[in-house]
């Protein structure tokens, strides 16, 4: 039998009490008799804010994600907008997705809220995560929670904060949120509600933030819309509450929804994952789409903050589109129909993005800003710059923004847009195929790749944290046979030009990331997820394309170099 170490048994201990109800001690009970590992993950540390707020397996313990993680998270956070904004009336708007048990602890959520004195906007079923970031400003909250697991698999949950400007919580307030909620003991969570702050919204914000999503999002003719034809997927999740009715406002009245994914389940039965960055979760769209003779597919993940895209290609076959091919050509459409001269514009993305982005700024002679993974530092630019206008932005990770009413990563305006440019092209004679073969032969072709290794549990943490300390310590000099110029450590934040042997300071805050560069361009980044169990590898390479009858050729002479490039890591 495992022997748990002493603080651990302490832990385990202190759940045990009267202040934790029956059930959750029965269930320690079982565990420490029947499963001691699972028992050990389950309170080996407490959950973390990431990337994307906190997630985690649901389950009892302190990296788990259950009423008392979450209530210890809320109370953290109430005494924090007290001491924030003393003598002021405080409200917070709540939502929630499609997952097991979102809603019942949603409600835990607000009623902690409630009980400390906080009026509460509560939306009566599942939304977006983009609706819960407007509506907390069109309600004027200082704050707002969104319980959301985004893609992971289906025994996950997670609990997003935003602040009073609509985006995510970044430094100083995140850590100041941390030092409060640490210092608290699970007894001095308030979980007793007061009904009378708490009201419930649902349809009147839903109208706003849809018309605001078509304000936003439209670019082409009613007479361009009627002709394209479109198949969309939910994914099971939240996006059946907004997209199709944004698609009909806008003017698009041929789409063709996925029957099967159209109800909310959070156990997501037709998926191995919810995820539209897995070519798999596309799979029933791309056949509805070929039934159809769609000209768009549209896929989006389970809180819809993130969308999947498949065009038809010069052979008239779908194809998926990456989220860096998604990024760049609604930035350039965006930048074509930019039309505001007022303030200095500026378009952005995150380090471990294409390259491409600065190409495009380049061109069309706008700021480019980049910040680190996750779209609130997207949305802490916008807040840091009152004075320049945010066109638009993205990430790999099949995130996009279009302007700044929404400030966060936003499926339901980019899946207007995506439907906008290729209405656009094909009342053109083009493609949304075509419009991206001619921005790679305008700016470079360039080509990203990604592997992501899973590695579970306390061992698969350790292996990861190992795997960074190799990489910095013991740095590669060369690359697939091309020399390392230069090494970024975000984490150190130090630049080192390795030609000139010159350090540079990084001016974006820390993080554990890892980026080299090599001599003919090709760009790998190391950065552990901050909400998955996963290290991820950004592999980007870049060529000249001459012309585009030579697209086959020059996208095969870019696969072999990502091929050598994965070879050399050991990520084949």
């Amino acid at each position: 039998m495992t022997q748990l170490s002493h603080s651990l048994q302490e832990r385990i201990n202190n759940w045990l009490s009267p202040t934790f109800d029956k059930e959750t001690q029965n269930t320690i009970k079982k565990l420490q008799t029947t499963d001691v590992k699972t028992l050990e993950d389950a309170f080996y540390k407490d959950l973390e804010f990431g990337t994307g707020g906190m997630r985690g397996i649901m389950g009892v313990g302190t990296n788990r994600i259950n009423q008392y993680t979450l209530g210890k998270n809320t109370q953290g956070l109430s005494n924090y907008l007290h001491q924030c904004f003393p003598n002021k009336e405080l409200k917070v708007a709540i939502a929630f997705d499609c997952r097991h048990n979102s809603k019942s602890l949603a409600q835990i959520v607000a009623n902690v809220f409630s009980a400390n004195g906080i009026k509460v906007f509560l939306f009566e079923d599942l939304r977006p995560t983009p609706e819960l970031s407007f509506a907390l400003k069109y309600l004027n909250c200082q704050c707002g929670i969104v319980l959301t697991a985004s893609h992971n698999p289906p025994e996950y949950n997670g609990y997003k904060v935003y602040w009073e400007d609509g985006g995510q919580l970044v430094p100083p307030q995140d850590n100041a949120i941390i030092n409060l909620i640490n210092n608290l003991d699970y007894s001095q969570i308030k979980f007793e509600a007061n009904t009378d702050l708490i009201e419930i919204i649902g349809k009147k914000i839903d109208n706003v933030f849809i018309n605001a999503s078509v304000k936003n999002g439209s670019f082409t003719t009613n007479e361009a819309r009627k002709n394209l034809n479109i198949v969309f997927t939910p994914l099971h999740g939240t996006a059946i509450t907004t997209i199709p009715e944004t698609l009909k406002r806008a003017g698009y009245h041929n789409v063709h929804i996925v029957e099967e994914q159209r109800e909310p389940n959070g156990d997501f039965p037709t998926v191995k994952s919810p995820n539209p960055e897995e070519p798999e979760a596309l799979k029933l769209a791309l056949k509805l789409a070929q039934e159809k003779s769609a000209d768009i597919v549209i896929g989006t993940d389970p809180d819809s903050d993130r969308l999947g895209v498949a065009v038809r290609n010069t052979n008239n076959e779908l194809i998926l589109l990456n989220g860096n091919q998604t990024m760049v050509l609604m930035t350039d459409f965006l930048l074509q129909n930019y039309k505001n001269n007022k303030n200095e514009p500026f378009i952005a993305s995150t380090i471990v993005s294409t390259p491409m982005m600065q190409e495009l700024a380049n061109a069309y002679n706008v700021d480019y800003k980049i910040g680190l993974t996750g779209f609130k530092w997207i949305a802490k630019m916008i807040k840091d710059f009152p004075n320049q206008h945010f066109i638009g932005g993205g990430e790999e990770s099949f995130g996009f923004m279009v302007g700044d009413f929404v400030r966060d990563k936003d499926a339901n305006t980019s899946a207007l847009l995506a439907c906008e440019i290729a209405a656009h092209a094909k009342a053109n004679n083009s493609s949304v195929y075509e419009m991206l073969l001619k921005l790679y032969k305008k700016h470079g072709f360039y080509k990203e790749h990604l592997v992501a290794l899973t590695k579970k549990g306390i061992e698969g943490a350790n292996e990861i944290k190992q795997m960074m300390i190799d990489a910095r310590e013991n740095p590669l000099k060369e690359i697939a046979g091309e020399k390392v110029v230069l090494i970024e450590d975000y984490q150190l934040s130090i630049s080192k030009n390795l030609q000139i042997n010159e350090e540079n300071i990084l001016d974006i805050p820390k993080s554990n990331v890892l980026i080299y560069y090599t001599e003919n361009g090709s760009k790998i980044a190391l950065r552990p997820s901050g909400t998955e169990p996963k290290i991820k590898f950004y592999v980007s390479v870049n060529t000249t394309l001459n012309t585009i009858a030579h697209f086959s050729n020059t996208e095969n002479i870019l696969d072999q170099k990502i091929k050598a490039i994965l070879t050399d890591l050991k990520l084949n």
